[in-house]
């Protein structure tokens, strides 16, 4: 391909990425470095609203909460993502009615999907889920305002809306694997597991990389279904740090435009020390395949 070619069909997106994420980004940096109000031009305050940020105990819990959620919500999605999409692929005729029927949760609006999820913990629509503890003779659970269970709830609605995705792509990775390398394992002995856990996973370890870099980023990102999942966020310690950065830049006349910039930014640190590994990964996979 000619350079002028390539320019052609690249232009238009490099013109759309910078007016959509360049742009916004360095105004976001202009921001955090100054004391900023709705309808005045903002003062520059060098590090303050860093230092506010870094030294907020309120933040630095948002910091570990999201975190936790983070880790943990990846791995589960990585496991069941792997196992269900295992089972998808088996499947031959009934295959798109199932694919169908898991994409639902995927298809919803975030915050749609998280009010209909909070419905099977709410005791005030029904509360489903406590009437089943009960029933093994287990204790009412509060869901809402314990942190522990909220915490709970969260991963459980992070999982159930992002299955999905985890498991078409890496279902996607499973159709790729070549059937002479399950076919060789077959005949030299390996059992299911060792065929998945010796050929297939290795095989296939990109595709992984890429759906933890995505469940990672969007996981760190999680603010809306917070708002029907853990109303006390706050109180209870359970608040990320989107919600933080809506609490003090925008709810309640807070106005403090500087301070959530400057989380932005810390959030945006945060996203690339957690992707670093997967990225190193992914570039000596490149550096491999060529």
């Amino acid at each position: 391909m000619k350079p002028r070619e390539f320019w052609l069909l690249i232009g238009p997106s490099v013109l759309v990425m910078g007016g959509l994420l360049v742009l916004p980004l360095i105004r976001t940096i202009q921001w955090s470095l100054q004391n900023v109000h709705y309808g005045t031009p903002g003062t520059f305050v060098g590090l303050s609203n860093f230092t506010a940020a870094l030294t907020d105990p309120r933040f630095g819990r948002a910091v570990l909460f999201t975190v936790i959620i983070t880790v943990i919500s990846v791995a589960i999605l990585l496991v069941l993502g792997y196992l269900v999409a295992t089972g998808v692929n088996m499947l031959t005729v009934s295959r798109p009615v199932v694919l169908g029927i898991l994409l639902i949760s995927y298809v919803l609006p975030q915050l749609v999907g998280a009010v209909a999820f909070s419905w099977l913990f709410d005791d005030n629509f029904g509360g489903v889920v406590n009437h089943v503890i009960a029933f093994f003779g287990g204790p009412k659970v509060l869901w809402f305002t314990d942190p522990v269970p909220n915490a709970i709830l969260i991963i459980a609605n992070t999982v159930w809306q992002m299955l999905p995705f985890a498991m078409l792509i890496i279902l996607a990775g499973l159709q790729g694997v070549p059937a002479e390398l399950r076919e060789a394992a077959r005949i030299d002995g390996a059992s299911a597991i060792q065929t998945h856990w010796n050929i297939i996973i290795p095989t296939i370890r990109g595709v992984l990389g890429f759906v933890t870099l995505i469940t990672i980023m969007d996981v760190l990102r999680i603010f809306d279904s917070l708002i029907p999942l853990s109303p006390q966020a706050q109180a209870i310690g359970n608040e990320s740090i989107m919600l933080y950065v809506y609490s003090v830049a925008f709810a309640n006349g807070a106005q403090q435009l500087g301070l959530g910039s400057a989380v932005n930014v810390l959030t945006i640190l945060l996203i690339l020390v957690m992707l670093t590994p997967f990225i190193r990964g992914i570039f000596k996979e490149a550096k491999v395949a060529r």
